[in-house]
Protein backbone atom coordinates (compact mmCIF):
# COMPACT_ATOMS: atom_id res chain seq x y z
CA UNK A 1 0.00 0.00 0.00
CA UNK A 2 1.38 3.40 -0.97
CA UNK A 3 1.63 5.90 1.83
CA UNK A 4 -0.36 9.13 1.54
CA UNK A 5 1.82 12.23 1.35
CA UNK A 6 1.29 14.87 4.01
CA UNK A 7 3.59 17.36 2.26
CA UNK A 8 0.91 20.04 1.68
CA UNK A 9 -0.79 19.63 5.06
CA UNK A 10 -1.34 22.82 7.09
CA UNK A 11 0.02 21.13 10.23
CA UNK A 12 3.82 21.26 10.71
CA UNK A 13 3.70 17.98 12.68
CA UNK A 14 2.13 16.21 9.69
CA UNK A 15 4.66 17.72 7.27
CA UNK A 16 7.56 16.70 9.53
CA UNK A 17 6.25 13.15 9.86
CA UNK A 18 5.97 12.99 6.08
CA UNK A 19 9.69 13.76 5.95
CA UNK A 20 11.16 11.78 8.88
CA UNK A 21 8.25 9.83 10.33
CA UNK A 22 9.50 6.27 9.97
CA UNK A 23 11.52 4.79 12.83
CA UNK A 24 14.60 3.99 10.73
CA UNK A 25 15.01 7.63 9.72
CA UNK A 26 14.81 8.81 13.33
CA UNK A 27 17.28 6.14 14.46
CA UNK A 28 19.70 7.12 11.67
CA UNK A 29 19.42 10.76 12.77
CA UNK A 30 19.98 9.70 16.40
CA UNK A 31 23.12 7.81 15.40
CA UNK A 32 24.36 10.70 13.25
CA UNK A 33 23.94 13.01 16.25
CA UNK A 34 26.17 10.55 18.17
CA UNK A 35 28.85 10.92 15.49
CA UNK A 36 28.25 7.92 13.25
CA UNK A 37 29.12 8.82 9.66
CA UNK A 38 29.79 5.65 7.66
CA UNK A 39 27.30 3.36 5.98
CA UNK A 40 28.88 0.28 7.57
CA UNK A 41 28.72 1.82 11.05
CA UNK A 42 25.04 2.75 10.65
CA UNK A 43 24.35 -0.77 9.38
CA UNK A 44 26.21 -2.42 12.25
CA UNK A 45 24.73 -0.20 14.96
CA UNK A 46 21.14 -0.44 13.71
CA UNK A 47 21.24 -4.02 12.44
CA UNK A 48 19.24 -2.84 9.42
CA UNK A 49 19.23 -4.48 6.00
CA UNK A 50 21.65 -2.78 3.60
CA UNK A 51 18.97 -2.06 0.99
CA UNK A 52 16.72 -0.48 3.64
CA UNK A 53 19.58 1.62 5.01
CA UNK A 54 20.61 2.70 1.53
CA UNK A 55 17.07 3.84 0.74
CA UNK A 56 16.74 5.75 4.02
CA UNK A 57 20.12 7.46 3.70
CA UNK A 58 19.32 8.46 0.11
CA UNK A 59 15.98 9.94 1.19
CA UNK A 60 17.55 11.83 4.11
CA UNK A 61 20.14 13.30 1.75
CA UNK A 62 17.45 14.27 -0.78
CA UNK A 63 15.44 15.91 2.02
CA UNK A 64 18.41 17.98 3.18
CA UNK A 65 18.73 16.24 6.57
CA UNK A 66 22.08 14.60 5.75
CA UNK A 67 24.76 15.39 3.21
CA UNK A 68 27.50 13.23 1.80
CA UNK A 69 31.12 14.26 2.18
CA UNK A 70 34.41 12.59 1.30
CA UNK A 71 35.65 10.20 3.96
CA UNK A 72 37.59 11.96 6.73
CA UNK A 73 40.45 9.48 6.37
CA UNK A 74 40.86 10.21 2.66
CA UNK A 75 39.43 6.82 1.69
CA UNK A 76 37.28 6.17 -1.33
CA UNK A 77 34.06 5.98 0.68
CA UNK A 78 31.63 8.78 1.35
CA UNK A 79 30.38 9.71 4.79
CA UNK A 80 27.02 11.03 5.90
CA UNK A 81 26.91 14.14 8.07
CA UNK A 82 23.99 16.11 9.39
CA UNK A 83 23.13 19.43 7.79
CA UNK A 84 21.97 22.33 9.96
CA UNK A 85 18.43 21.15 9.17
CA UNK A 86 19.36 17.71 10.46
CA UNK A 87 21.12 18.99 13.58
CA UNK A 88 17.99 20.98 14.43
CA UNK A 89 16.21 17.63 14.97
CA UNK A 90 18.27 17.03 18.12
CA UNK A 91 15.54 18.46 20.36
CA UNK A 92 13.05 16.03 18.80
CA UNK A 93 15.37 13.08 19.48
CA UNK A 94 16.01 14.25 23.06
CA UNK A 95 12.27 14.72 23.68
CA UNK A 96 11.53 11.20 22.36
CA UNK A 97 14.32 9.78 24.53
CA UNK A 98 13.08 11.55 27.64
CA UNK A 99 9.47 10.48 27.03
CA UNK A 100 10.58 6.89 26.41
CA UNK A 101 12.74 6.87 29.51
CA UNK A 102 9.80 8.01 31.60
CA UNK A 103 7.07 5.79 30.15
CA UNK A 104 8.59 2.78 28.35
CA UNK A 105 10.58 1.07 31.13
CA UNK A 106 9.62 -0.95 34.16
CA UNK A 107 10.92 0.31 37.53
CA UNK A 108 14.58 -0.67 37.88
CA UNK A 109 14.93 -1.68 34.23
CA UNK A 110 18.22 -0.58 32.65
CA UNK A 111 18.21 1.66 29.59
CA UNK A 112 20.00 4.66 28.18
CA UNK A 113 19.74 8.32 29.04
CA UNK A 114 21.01 11.35 27.15
CA UNK A 115 23.68 13.26 29.03
CA UNK A 116 25.69 16.45 28.75
CA UNK A 117 28.81 15.33 26.85
CA UNK A 118 31.05 17.55 29.00
CA UNK A 119 30.02 16.54 32.52
CA UNK A 120 28.18 13.26 31.74
CA UNK A 121 25.11 14.31 33.75
CA UNK A 122 21.56 13.72 32.45
CA UNK A 123 20.09 16.53 30.39
CA UNK A 124 17.38 18.54 32.12
CA UNK A 125 13.89 17.56 30.93
CA UNK A 126 12.73 19.60 27.97
CA UNK A 127 10.02 22.07 28.94
CA UNK A 128 7.59 24.08 26.88
CA UNK A 129 7.78 27.75 27.76
CA UNK A 130 5.60 30.71 26.87
CA UNK A 131 7.16 33.84 25.41
CA UNK A 132 7.16 35.33 28.92
CA UNK A 133 9.10 32.35 30.32
CA UNK A 134 6.23 30.51 32.05
CA UNK A 135 6.43 26.71 31.87
CA UNK A 136 3.35 25.49 30.02
CA UNK A 137 1.28 22.41 30.85
CA UNK A 138 -0.17 20.30 28.01
CA UNK A 139 -3.59 21.96 28.37
CA UNK A 140 -1.99 25.39 27.98
CA UNK A 141 -0.75 24.75 24.42
CA UNK A 142 -2.98 25.23 21.38
CA UNK A 143 -2.57 25.26 17.60
CA UNK A 144 -3.24 28.39 15.57
CA UNK A 145 -3.70 27.96 11.82
CA UNK A 146 -3.12 30.53 9.09
CA UNK A 147 0.18 31.78 10.51
CA UNK A 148 2.97 32.53 8.05
CA UNK A 149 6.34 30.89 8.73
Amino acid sequence: MKRKSLQGNACPVARTLDLIGDWWSLLIIRDALEGIRRFSDFQKNLDIAKNMLSARLKALVEQGILQTVPAADGGAYKEYVLTERGKALQNVIVALSQWGGEFMYEPGEAGSVMVDAKNRQPIRKIELKAADGRVLAANEVATRFGVEH
